[in-house]
């Protein structure tokens, strides 16, 4: 039988309503259910109080240990969730939102705000994603189109332009993780913060850690131990784990141990519940492991990484490039992060150490 998923689109987009399709099973498509258009201005989606932009106190600001790269972008994040709900926390690394959960991540250069981007999870279990673009009056921000926008003037941004996303682009990095939700986990808010993450931003926003969750009673099942003994990537030095925080961050959602979305075995996403052992097969899945991927301008990087040798190693190679074709993380980022290549370069060439060397 073929597919009816483009026939769906096509009536979605004549409609002018919202199209989730949880499966591309042709007859999980046939099923899709429809669900109420995305609102057309950020303040209709409960961000803020009623006449202004001013943020709700209900929507809980929190900051990932971790953040994700973003061409130097200033950003603030917000969660809501439904009265007499809360997040199940049974499986740390993988927590399960409750239906009706919103979320909120504001894109600024300075004092102008360019962007805010919306993720909420539907009656239905599915998750829709959206952005919306602020006007130079900095009064109101409008829905974006489905496929993006390929240039906002931004005086601050790189090359003075600034490009929003399609949708396609947000679920291509928020669907390959486990939970769609990549800020707000067990690593990412827990009070045993990095001091070495790059670009990581205050520990005491709002309180909103773990225990800070637990205290609103928005957080549940948490293993009793996360508590007393909060989540951290077990490293050899405190270069390793920042460098690792990073790689969790800003590849692991593509890059995991889960049905990743790419076909290759390399395994960058730490799992809390592991602890060294999640270590452990990151290091094992890229210590002199052969890539795939050959550069003409690093033709001498043929491994994924060699300890003593960053500029041999391909994943160092691929992070410097902002080839198209070359870089990584593929999307969302037109400039190279200096300040966190860095550090990789720097546990690469100083602090990587094979799982056989530790255990000597």
């Amino acid at each position: 039988m073929p597919s009816r998923l483009p026939l769906l689109v096509s009536i979605a987009l004549i409609l002018g309503v919202a199209l989730v399709v949880t499966s591309a099973d042709p007859m999980a498509c046939a099923h899709a259910a429809e669900v109420a258009p995305l609102p057309q201005h950020l303040a209709d989606t409960g961000l803020f109080l009623p006449g202004s932009t001013t943020v709700r106190t209900e929507n809980v600001a929190f900051s990932p240990q971790y953040p994700l790269w973003s061409d130097g972008a200033g950003k603030r994040r917000w969660l809501s969730i439904p009265p007499g709900s809360f997040i199940d926390a049974t499986r740390p690394d993988a927590w399960e939102f409750p239906r009706g959960t919103r979320l909120w991540k504001e894109f600024a250069y300075g004092t102008r705000k360019v962007e805010t981007r919306f993720i909420e999870r539907l009656d239905d279990g599915s998750w829709r994603f959206a952005a919306y673009v602020w006007n130079e009056e900095q009064t109101d921000a409008v829905l974006a189109p489905f496929a993006g926008v390929a240039s906002v003037l931004v005086a601050n941004a790189p090359g003075g332009r600034y490009v929003i996303p399609a949708e396609a682009d947000c679920r291509s990095c928020h669907e390959g993780a486990a939970v769609p939700v990549l800020g707000a986990s067990a690593l990412q808010l827990s009070p045993d913060r990095d001091p070495l993450a790059p670009h990581a931003g205050p520990a005491d926003i709002a309180g909103i850690d773990l225990r800070g969750l637990v205290a609103r009673e928005w957080l549940r099942n948490l293993p009793h131990e996360m508590l007393e003994q909060p989540p951290r990537i077990a490293a050899s030095s405190p270069v390793e784990r920042a460098a690792l925080g990073y790689l969790h961050a800003n590849c692991g959602h593509c890059h995991n141990a889960g049905d990743a979305p790419v076909p290759v075995g390399l395994v960058l996403a730490q799992e809390t519940a592991l602890s060294a052992a999640s270590t452990d097969r990151v290091l094992r899945s890229m210590l002199s492991v052969a890539s795939r991927f050959r550069s003409r301008a690093a033709p001498g990087a043929t491994q994924i990484a060699v300890p003593g040798h960053a500029d041999a190693s391909v994943l160092a190679v691929r992070m410097r490039s902002r080839n198209p074709f070359v870089q990584m993380p593929p999307l969302g980022t037109r400039i190279a992060d200096a300040e966190s290549l860095a550090l990789i370069e720097q546990w690469i060439d100083h602090a990587l150490q094979s799982p056989t060397e530790k255990a000597r």
